[in-house]
């Protein structure tokens, strides 16, 4: 059921935006420079080019534009990166609302160059807390909770305050191979792509994926160890970590045995393509059902396109098997392009069962609906200050699904958003 409108919280844009003014009051004594080339800088994990890795230990496209800006001192490469949105949301239907809120992430990561390979250490931090438990209005998301006893519906959580907290190592062990390690109070397992946030063919679409709970919610993982070999275009890796998504209470650490496990295989056939392919099992994942553990497999497929500036698109897909009820699966087609400097269109195909879309002692409480989502956007950068880009936008969505859930949705929901965003 819809929850009530939220007013604008100022509290919320102020978080956000200072964020990106510390960044900028840095940026003149240490982060000088943009990163949109490699500028030859190593991987935290093996012997390639940075612009290979993304989030966690996941790898992306080679040809991947860097974002962000980067200093290298001595020994010890660094570097920035963030964005933040102020965001008008309106989803209609009769459970649609509107709604508007900031939201936000800034990360830093470190690299210090060793005798036979690397230390590495990552940050980030999230601006979406002040938006309230309850996150923002979003048709046919599921998962998580704002209040520790009813499932959030058509609403997307909050991301915790803590993201990522943690530190690599990596060693050579010959000319076309290494090892690493990655270890974190915060951070993400060896389980899905690219989580959607760093995803450049994701990253400027302001709503969260439907299939966000089949692919990459364990992004966030509070308790996280990691352990990989790479040979020159392949990484084999598994983790051990706390599936337990976090609960409601955005600002603490919910640090808990690492009871969950994943292994994942990824390949980098040549710079334009990344490919995975994971599998975990997740131990007691979500808080309202801590009986219930989960088996969950992803593939992904990444691709460059020698267009304009960059265009990357992503196919993805993520089946989940719970201990107790029935396997589900989703998957997603997403795109972004940058035909021209400063502007940037958007789009993605989402295809997903949900069975979570009613209460206990609803009618069609526990039943699977088939729901396909289309999303188009577009942000065109309006100025830039030092190494922020600042740019206005807007995005729709529409649906198809069961005739049976027309009374509830109403027969041709609408959503869009309005957004500024400011990069870094």
């Amino acid at each position: 059921m819809p929850l009530p409108h939220r007013p604008f919280r100022h509290h919320s844009a102020c978080c956000v935006a200072a964020l990106l003014c510390i960044a900028s009051a840095l940026m003149p004594v240490a982060w000088g420079q943009e990163a949109h080339g490699s500028m030859g800088m190593a991987g935290m994990y093996g012997a390639y080019d940075m612009t290979r890795e993304a989030s966690g230990s996941s790898w992306q496209p080679d040809s991947t534009p860097m974002a962000g800006v980067h200093d290298m001192t001595g020994a010890w490469m660094t570097m920035l990166h963030g964005y933040a949105d102020l965001v008008y949301d309106h989803q209609g239907g009769p459970r649609g609302n509107d709604q508007s809120f900031a939201t936000g992430m800034l990360m830093f990561m470190a690299r210090r160059t060793l005798t036979d390979g690397a230390l590495g250490l990552r940050l980030m931090v999230s601006g979406d807390p002040p938006m309230g438990k309850s996150g923002y209005p979003l048709l046919f998301q599921t998962g998580e909770t704002a209040d520790g006893r009813t499932p959030l519906i058509d609403r997307q959580h909050p991301h915790n305050l803590l993201m990522e907290a943690a530190a690599t190592y990596s060693r050579a062990l010959t000319a076309d191979s290494s090892a690493f390690v990655y270890a974190g109070v915060a951070g993400e397992p060896a389980l899905g792509p690219v989580a959607f946030m760093h995803r450049l063919s994701a990253e400027d679409n302001p709503e969260a994926p439907l299939t966000h709970h089949w692919l990459d919610s364990t992004h966030v993982a509070f308790g996280v160890a990691t352990g990989g070999y790479i040979w020159r275009q392949f990484k084999l890796e598994a983790s051990a970590f706390n599936g337990r998504e976090p609960d409601q209470y955005r600002y603490d650490v919910e640090l808990r045995p690492l009871q969950s496990y994943s292994a994942r295989l990824s390949y980098n056939p040549d710079k334009d393509w990344s490919l995975q392919v994971s599998s975990g099992h997740l131990v007691s994942p979500e808080q309202l059902q801590p009986q219930v553990n989960e088996r969950r497999t992803t593939a992904s497929a990444s691709y460059n396109a020698p267009l304009g500036q960059w265009w990357q698109t992503t196919l993805a897909w993520g089946r989940n098997s719970p201990s107790l009820g029935q396997p589900s699966a989703g998957w997603l087609l997403e795109s972004a392009v940058q035909p021209v400097p400063r502007q940037t269109f958007f789009g993605r195909v989402e295809h997903v069962a949900k069975d979570e879309l009613f209460l206990p002692g609803a009618a069609f409480y526990g039943e699977s609906f088939t729901i396909n989502k289309l999303s188009l956007g577009y942000i065109y950068d309006i100025a830039r200050l030092q190494a922020i880009s600042c740019g206005i936008g807007g995005s729709f969505s529409i649906y198809s699904f069961p005739a049976t859930l027309d009374n509830t949705y109403g027969a041709h929901p609408g959503s869009f958003m309005l957004f500024v965003r400011a990069r870094l």
